[in-house]
């Protein structure tokens, strides 16, 4: 009888260690967010998604907080095989064409989410933007965006005649251009800057997040003015894969892991969507003035834009080919001309 039990032991033992076994798929990604933040907690929901689904036959080890490299370089670490792909953000990516602009914030196109999420599932936007990224070794995956910004100001934003001169903190790049054609002042400056140049009126505003993160920031303890639902900027992350890595699953593997990413983009949608809700009723109980700007606005802003894309067109035959698809689209639903 011993040695029977010892045999079943045994047994199960070995089928315990086979299935402790590594998986078919072992893959290592990166991304900027930090664990316990909410876009990395909905990072961990995509990773459980893929890992379930696949019975087990992918393993995905994930490093937060770009621990493997800068998150700059997230993208060439998975290009060239340290990484098996990341999930950081094609704005990250323009110094190496200005095409990824528009795959990154194409600023002033897209009214919401769904809009942008239409462009790339059906407005011909995941076959556009491949072609920029697998010219670089990489195969996007999809797109998550928790959707527009809004700006914080000292002073009200009710339409584009209040941009005239107004002083701005401003990340670098295709949203300078587009503010100052209308009129404002973009500054450059880091976060770290933002609350000393308001308490001391060097600018007058900033953009620097949704509502709900500025809210988080303390913007609102300075200032008392926001744009909401924003319209100027609605950046996106990625996911993406090495693209011999990707070419190298087998068709139910790579259904698996879009269908993880769909939903990632769905989530995150809503989860944001739902905080800055949250943070504008907040905001207006304290006396913070949420400005909407109407249709008109919104049209002269998207022009400005627009003006701002064709110099953008120019800089290389990628950042031509993907404005010329976004514009495609757009005039698609409607939104420009």
């Amino acid at each position: 009888m011993k040695l029977i039990h010892l045999a079943a032991s045994v047994a199960a033992s070995a089928v315990l260690v086979a299935g402790a076994q590594a998986a078919e798929f072992d893959l290592r990604m990166q991304t900027h967010y930090a664990a316990e933040s909410v876009s990395g907690k909905l990072a961990q929901e995509f990773i459980a998604n893929v890992e379930a689904m696949s019975g087990g036959r992918v393993d995905i080890e994930m490093f937060w907080s770009s621990a493997v490299v800068a998150t700059v370089e997230g993208f060439d670490a998975a290009a060239t095989g340290i990484l098996d792909g990341e999930m950081h953000g094609g704005a990250y990516q323009t110094g190496k064409n200005p095409a990824f602009q528009f795959v990154g914030d194409p600023m002033g196109g897209y009214n919401d989410p769904w809009e942008l999420y239409s462009f790339f599932y059906f407005g011909g936007g995941e076959e556009a933007a491949n072609e920029l990224y697998e010219a670089h070794n990489m195969h996007l995956v999809g797109w998550w965006t928790g959707g527009q910004e809004s700006l914080s100001s000292s002073r009200p934003l009710r339409g584009p005649e209040d941009l005239k001169d107004w002083k701005f903190r401003s990340p670098p790049g295709l949203e300078t251009e587009i503010f100052a054609q209308l009129g404002a002042s973009p500054i450059v400056m880091d976060f770290t800057e933002i609350f000393t140049a308001l308490e001391t009126g060097i600018i007058d505003g900033a953009d620097a997040s949704s509502l709900a993160n500025n809210v988080n920031l303390g913007l609102y303890d300075i200032v008392n003015h926001a744009t909401y639902p924003g319209f100027h900027s609605m950046p996106v992350d990625h996911v993406t894969f090495n693209l011999e890595v990707w070419n190298n699953f087998p068709a139910d593997i790579k259904a698996i892991i879009e269908t993880a990413t769909q939903a990632l983009a769905l989530k995150t949608s809503l989860t944001i969507n739902i905080a800055n809700a949250e943070a504008a009723t907040e905001l207006q109980a304290k006396g913070v003035t949420m400005h909407t700007w109407s249709a008109k606005d919104l049209a002269e802003f998207r022009a400005g834009a627009q003006r701002a894309w064709d110099g953008w067109a120019t800089k290389t035959p990628e950042a031509a080919a993907l404005v010329e698809s976004h514009r495609k689209f757009l005039r698609r639903i409607g939104s420009i001309q």
